[in-house]
């Protein structure tokens, strides 16, 4: 599976990668050395908490790294007045005439619960390019539902 990143979110990824590489590796020996030196270690809470810690942060390089790796590029190549990556998009939905305001982002700047959508979910691959004004059917796991594009405003960065 491709990830669909900017340039800017690989440079962030990297940017990660290289501070659990440097910052949280040397953190987390530290703290299993400081453990180690406290005796026994099958009854050691500190221990098994940095071995745990170590653990998952070589798993998240791991991830991080696979996630660059398998990165297609992309740039926004929309229009000022089309839905894209870095923009902000306000949506009616209208079977609830409710207007909700999104942020379009790449696949690893992803937060739906702050209203960050991938371009890459049912939502933001259906309205990706569309202006205002248009009206747009999603096709979701929970079913399908019609939403109006009410304004388009780009991120202030």
């Amino acid at each position: 599976m491709n990830n669909y990143l900017t340039t800017e979110a690989i440079n962030k990824l990297k940017e990660e990668i290289e501070h659990r590489k440097v910052v949280t590796r040397w953190e987390i020996n530290k703290d299993l050395k400081e453990a180690r030196a406290q005796g026994d270690l099958s009854e050691n809470y500190e221990y098994k908490a940095a071995k745990r810690d170590r653990a998952h942060n070589e798993s998240r390089i791991r991830y991080l790294e696979r996630m660059i790796r398998t990165a297609k590029i992309i740039k926004d190549t929309t229009a000022e007045k089309q839905v894209g990556i870095g923009k902000f998009v306000y949506i009616n939905f209208l079977d609830e005439n409710e207007i909700e305001k999104f942020e379009i982002v790449t696949t690893i700047e992803a937060d739906p619960a702050n209203n960050k959508i991938s371009i890459e979910s049912p939502l933001g691959s259906a309205i990706y390019k569309h202006t205002t004004g248009d009206q747009v059917n999603i096709k979701s796991p929970e079913g399908t539902y019609s939403v109006r594009i009410e304004n388009i405003e780009k991120a202030h960065c």
